[in-house]
């Protein structure tokens, strides 16, 4: 049986449900709650580190109806403070399930919260916004108390968190490629793999030690946070501007921006799914894209850059491209993990151009 539970948001909003995961024995979790509208890949977005210091409210009602496997985590651990569900189910099956869902979030910490009415959550969170919030079994009251504390992700340098302790590498392309880890998911990794030896790096690595491994290109990470709190970082990349072709994808793309000296601004709920409709500005097409993040730039504030992708429901910048410093980037996850493929070809167009550098020498 399980123990009655509460959500409890920062603006006094309450919902009932049951504890689950590490709530199974009670205790109380906090975090920044948003909503992520992708059918199916709940393992890969619980274990995506891009949402470190949140607790993600799922909108398809049942989540873990096909187990899990070793081979859909996307970091070394999952760093999410919790999720929120309509409907755990007792049982999985898939030919590829390992065990359960609700075995992976005790064996992983991860507080859950399952017979909460997501579809009235979300509809709130549409119109109010992300903001903080607490779960727990405790007394709605002590809950309520708890909340009046909690922070979201604003001014959060939350990649210092999740980066990789020490530098490692995966791969044997012909490629060298050092990736700046902000929060890299196994996915981008594998797709970088393919064509690059992939030198993954701690966050905090200067421009100078990135230079001494002598890469043929540099990848900026995914990551969870507040861009503008990562000053340090930005002033790396700037100092790596023009040396080498850069590529970043999400939170790197929104470093990159910073870089060039642009700014961003935080979305009232953010982009968390895998069905967003992209416009790319170069050729024409429409792409169908996975998203997750809280922050975009500010349409206009990057000096010499050429916009390349918008978001077609909001308008949001989705991509630059700065061709006196080799350097292009895009909000969206062309890697999926989950979602569509159809933005894949900018890993292709990332080996490309460190081919013409590597002609050019």
């Amino acid at each position: 049986m399980r123990k009655r539970a509460h959500l409890v948001l920062s603006d006094g909003t309450a919902f009932e449900g049951q504890g689950a995961g590490s709530l199974l024995d009670g205790g109380m979790a906090t975090g920044e709650v948003v909503f992520n509208t992708a059918l199916s890949g709940y393992q890969e977005v619980i274990t995506d580190p891009s949402y470190a210091g949140q607790i993600v409210a799922f909108t398809y009602p049942h989540i873990g109806n096909y187990g899990v496997t070793t081979l859909d985590n996307e970091s070394r651990k999952a760093f999410l403070s919790g999720i929120v569900v309509r409907d755990l189910p007792p049982l999985h099956s898939s030919w590829r399930s390992e065990g359960a869902l609700e075995t992976l979030l005790i064996d992983q910490g991860v507080p859950a919260i399952t017979g909460i009415d997501t579809r009235r959550l979300t509809r709130h969170l549409r119109s109010s916004g992300a903001m903080p919030c607490v779960m727990g079994t405790a007394d709605l009251d002590e809950l309520r108390e708890a909340v009046r504390t909690a922070t979201g992700t604003d001014g959060c340098d939350l990649a210092s968190v999740v980066t990789t302790p020490t530098p490692y590498s995966v791969g044997a392309g012909d490629f060298r490629v050092v990736a700046l880890d902000l929060g890299i998911k196994s996915t981008i990794l594998a797709y970088l793999a393919t064509f690059a030896t992939v030198e993954v790096v701690p966050a905090f690595t200067s421009a100078d030690e990135i230079l001494a491994r002598e890469p043929d290109g540099i990848f900026l990470s995914n990551g969870p946070g507040d861009p503008a709190a990562l000053g340090g970082v930005a002033s790396t990349v700037s100092s790596l501007l023009g040396t080498r072709p850069i590529f970043g994808i999400c939170l790197g793309h929104q470093v990159l921006a910073g870089a060039l000296g642009g700014s961003t601004f935080k979305l009232p709920f953010g982009h968390h799914g895998s069905n967003h409709p992209v416009k790319n500005l170069v050729t024409g097409h429409v792409e169908i894209t996975a998203q997750n993040h809280n922050y975009a730039v500010v349409d206009g504030s990057v000096p010499g850059a050429v916009v390349t992708h918008v978001n077609l429901n909001d308008g949001i910048i989705e991509g630059i491209a700065v061709a006196s410093a080799d350097a292009v980037s895009v909000q969206h996850h062309p890697e999926a993990g989950p979602g569509p493929h159809d933005a894949a070809y900018l890993f292709d167009d990332f080996a490309r151009r460190m081919a013409e550098r590597t002609m050019g020498r």
